[in-house]
């Protein structure tokens, strides 16, 4: 991933956010393509509730990650909705920290159907674009868990379990789950889980994967596709296919203010859109500074449909995250700690969240935007582990070459002065 655009980190952020908030459709308009949850009890406000903690979270977490120079883009869907599975679990002061970060409705009869809710609307089929997610839960095949927890996780979140053997064949199920998030992002999201992260006190691995695309409402034509600047710093300026739609036919919902200018481009079936904004003077810090809520949905409210030239750049990136320490600052440090309580998840208080692991991708291009994450979240047993020695070569010391099998000394010196 290279240190460029800047820019484009904050436009496919807000894509990402307005999917999220025009997730709910009435349940009347297609035929779910993956078995439906339990979404009896879900209210509108319930919905309301939980897509605004999505929304919440995702700006809070931009927030939290911002400074780093690369391009950005995660789902805060798939992250939440991980955590969500994770905090079915959780109890006493670790609860009270992922609730804190995460904003979930505190009540299980508000929460959970709510979740489904979303969860079904998501996985409506519609001929104008795809829209999926799912998970899952891998679990240590000999371990006990308590059948109140996996129960909830199926009927509300739709993640089943299976039986894997993290003791005995780590590599095996790493590789295993990670072909059912390949499998269920299309391939966009491979290797998830890396190597050495899995281990024989793996207990518990929760995942979600994402996937989407669709087509421009209003596609750009590719013959009119060509190389043009595109300022990554005020003092640097690189080359990029930029794609362009320049006609006085072309309609957008649009706001141009001192400081921003927002551009609004639908999806084919208008249900979905991706939600620009481009600071002005190259301002980006002062509209990072200034994205919340409150904002987000003042900018919406504004926009207007009138002409516009658009010129936007093709681009393709993928990005990781490993976010236990991201977490742990804004808010759950106790989740990943030998004090954290997922007794809701087996009845003991042994486990602890080892890591937290998120991949995305997204291609924007002539057609439209192709976006796919998935998220892990791997519980361990708690262990005291032994203390750590430590080998420290600071002062003179004799090393030599051989042969493991014979002993054989191929080599020999001494170091008494490295440099």
């Amino acid at each position: 991933m290279k240190p460029k655009k800047l820019i484009i980190s904050l436009i496919v952020l807000i894509a990402v956010i307005v999917i999220g908030a025009l997730l709910y459709k009435p349940a009347t308009e297609t035929t779910p393509s993956a078995p439906p949850v339990d979404d009896s009890g879900a209210t509108t406000e319930g919905i309301d509730s939980v897509i605004e903690a999505n929304n919440r979270f995702a700006l809070e977490f931009y927030q939290q990650i911002k400074d780093e120079p690369e391009n950005l883009f995660f789902s805060p869907y798939s992250i939440s909705t991980a955590l969500a599975m994770t905090y079915e679990g959780a109890r006493g002061q670790t609860a009270q920290e992922m609730q804190s970060v995460f904003h979930f409705p505190e009540e299980d009869s508000a929460r959970r159907p709510a979740m489904a809710a979303v969860y079904n609307q998501i996985n409506q089929e519609d001929s104008q674009y795809q829209l999926n997610t799912a998970n899952a839960l891998w679990a240590q095949q000999d371990y006990s868990f308590l059948d109140e927890y996996t129960e909830v996780i199926e009927q509300y979140y739709g993640g089943r379990v299976t039986n894997l053997d993290f003791i005995r064949e780590a590599e095996k199920s790493r590789k295993t789950i990670n072909d059912w998030v390949a499998e269920q992002t299309k391939d966009k999201i491979l290797d998830l889980i890396p190597a050495g992260v899995l281990n024989a006190l793996t207990r518990l691995v929760l995942t979600n994967a994402i996937y989407f695309k669709g087509q421009w409402l209003t596609q750009f034509d590719e013959e009119k596709t060509i190389e043009e600047d595109f300022r990554v710093s005020p003092e640097k300026t690189i080359k990029v296919p930029m794609m362009s739609l320049a006609n006085e036919e072309t309609e957008f919902n649009y706001l141009e203010t001192e400081k921003l200018q927002i551009l609004e481009m639908p999806y084919d079936g208008e249900e979905l859109s991706m939600l620009v904004l481009l600071p002005r003077e190259d301002d980006l810090a002062a509209l990072e500074e200034s994205l919340n809520p409150d904002n987000l949905n003042q900018w919406r409210e504004m926009l207007n449909q009138q002409p516009v030239n658009v010129f936007m750049p093709k681009f393709t990136f993928e990005t990781k995250y490993f976010l236990k320490q991201d977490l742990q600052e804004m808010g759950m440090p106790t989740a990943f700690s030998m004090q954290a309580n997922f007794s809701g998840m087996d009845g003991t208080e042994d486990l602890f969240i080892s890591k937290v692991i998120h991949q995305a991708f997204v291609e924007v291009n002539e057609e439209g935007t192709e976006a796919a994450a998935a998220t892990a979240v791997v519980i361990e047993l708690k262990a005291v582990k032994p203390s750590m020695a430590v080998f420290r070569a600071d002062h003179p010391f004799i090393f030599l070459i051989q042969d493991n099998q014979s002993g054989n000394i191929l080599f020999i010196g001494r170091v008494v002065n490295p440099s």
